[in-house]
């Protein structure tokens, strides 16, 4: 009998970002249905090809469910950044219909991170790679403005 190889997962998936993102999105799995899915199937929604966003229209209004995902990403955002410092930090988003807005995550009374958004019905990674990369990218920033300004983020 052969041993089977075992499976690739990839680094990504042990970012600190990746699994506050999968902490995140199993905590909404109230009934247990994903309780067997690994976390790169939790992930599979986040990523979206080049070709994939070549075939989406340039304008288009985002649904519900991508923007519940941006969101999440957000989240995950901030609640990487309060294991790192021990400091809540809220995301706020506002967005239009038309998938334009801004996100910003509050420390304290500091805002730690800001972001516009555009084509949100486009939001996506081209891998799980680039998924933590990003999130990784957001918490550093916020993390580099909360250290430049701790009185701010502890009022």
């Amino acid at each position: 009998m052969t041993a089977l190889a075992p499976i690739a997962v990839p680094a990504a998936l042990d970012s600190p970002f990746v699994q506050s993102l999968v902490s995140l999105i199993r905590a909404e799995d109230s009934y247990g249905a994903w309780e067997n899915r690994g976390d790169a199937r939790l992930l599979e929604d986040y990523i979206v090809t080049k070709a994939e966003k070549r075939a989406m229209p340039i304008m288009g209004d985002p649904d519900p469910d991508t923007i519940d995902r941006v969101e999440k990403f957000y989240k995950a955002v901030g609640l990487t950044i309060e294991k790192q410092c021990g400091l809540m930090a809220s995301p706020m988003m506002k967005m239009s219909h038309e998938g334009f807005g801004r996100v910003v995550l509050l420390v304290g009374r500091l805002v730690a991170f800001s972001k516009s958004l555009r084509d949100v019905h486009r939001f996506g990674f081209e891998d799980v790679e680039m998924l933590a990369a990003e999130g990784m990218k957001a918490t550093g920033q916020a993390a580099a403005v909360i250290a430049q300004f701790p009185d701010v983020a502890r009022a």
